[in-house]
Formats: structure tokens, C-alpha cells, sequence
């Protein structure tokens, strides 16, 4: 099996892991459901993932590279304006299906076994990104003040419990104007305090 070929079997495979993470929670999601779902050999995933905490992880993987792809993309230039971007596009990664999925099944697991997975997998990878933009942003001399502090008051200010209520279902996620505006108020709000 060539590397395409096993990504794009690991593409099916992820998004039959996610449909029945959406339908049917973490507690009801089988490694067998999954194979039956991607059309995949049971035998397959064990031997690629080990088990369905393995399977957790890899979609967590593939999400954090996703992630990872996007801040890139919007992360080059040191700006307020870029800020306010990077904002809209990690609020858009945050609450998308898969995130809140993923939050989903950590939530409910007692063990705090996949909490732990998504907090080194997610938050661990995806940090250091936002404090490199925002030491640029010092750099550049658009913010002052310990960058790696900035970026976590920033982050409070983006996120705060919106995506806890996402995924919760206390609300649905926001659509595009709203990410905005909320991106917006964060990034006026941090420069007002450390511009």
C-alpha cells in the first residue's frame, strides 16, 4: 500500500470514526462499528491503532495537523490584522464537527484517559504556534509585554466558555459573522491592554 493510498484509507477510516462519535458518543463507538462503516477489515484497525484509544488518537493527529495547516497559512504576516484572521480561523478549527466530536468523547470519559490525549495532542501542539505568532507580534512592535502571557489572556478573551457550550449543546457553534466579531473584540481588546 503506497503512503496515499494508506492516507486516503486512514481519511475513510476517520470519517466513519467521526459519524459514529457523532450518533453514538465514545462509550458506543466499537473498533468494529468503525471497520464496518469505512469498510475496512477489523484486523486492520488493531493493527494500525492498537485499540479504540488509539483510534482517538489518531484522530486527534489528523486534527491538530489540520489545525496546524491553517494557523500556518494565516500566521506569516505580524499584524492587528492578522490577529483578528488568526482569531476567526482558530475559532472555525475549535468548534468545527470533528473538534466538538473529539471534546464530546473526552468529556465523557471517566478515566480522563482521553482528556489527557487531547490536551497533549491538541492545546500542547497548537500553543506553542499562538505564542510563536504573538512573540512576532513583539517583534513586529505591535504588542509589549511577556508575548507567551498575551497570547493566553487573547485565548480567554477568543474562546472563553464558547466552545465548552458547543459542546455541551448548550448553543450551536457560531456562524461566520459571529466568529468575526468575537475575533474582532478579542483582538481590540488585547491591544487596548497590551498594545
Amino acid at each position: 500500500m503506497t503512503p496515499q493510498e494508506k492516507d486516503a484509507r486512514e481519511t475513510q477510516i476517520a470519517e466513519a470514526a467521526y459519524a459514529l462519535l457523532r450518533e453514538k458518543g465514545y462509550g458506543g463507538m466499537s473498533m468494529l462499528a468503525v471497520a464496518r462503516k469505512a469498510k475496512a477489515s477489523n484486523e486492520t484497525l488493531y493493527r494500525w491503532y492498537g485499540d479504540k484509544a488509539g483510534l482517538f488518537r489518531m484522530l486527534i493527529t489528523r486534527n491538530v495537523a489540520a489545525v496546524s495547516e491553517r494557523l500556518e497559512q494565516v500566521s506569516g504576516e505580524r499584524s492587528a490584522q492578522a490577529l483578528t484572521e488568526l482569531g476567526e480561523v482558530l475559532l472555525e478549527l475549535l468548534l468545527s464537527p470533528s473538534a466538538i466530536a473529539l471534546n464530546r468523547a473526552a468529556a465523557a470519559d471517566a478515566s480522563d484517559q482521553l482528556g489527557a490525549v487531547l490536551a497533549e495532542g491538541g492545546r500542547g501542539k497548537v500553543f506553542p504556534r499562538i505564542v510563536r505568532f504573538f512573540n512576532g507580534l513583539s517583534e513586529a512592535g505591535v504588542i509589549r509585554g511577556a508575548p507567551g502571557e498575551v497570547a493566553e489572556l487573547w485565548l480567554d478573551l477568543l474562546v472563553g466558555d464558547l466552545q465548552v457550550r458547543c459542546v455541551t449543546g448548550a448553543m450551536p457553534p457560531p456562524g461566520v459573522a459571529d466568529r468575526a466579531a468575537r475575533a474582532a473584540k478579542a483582538q481590540a481588546r488585547v491591544l487596548a491592554l497590551f498594545g
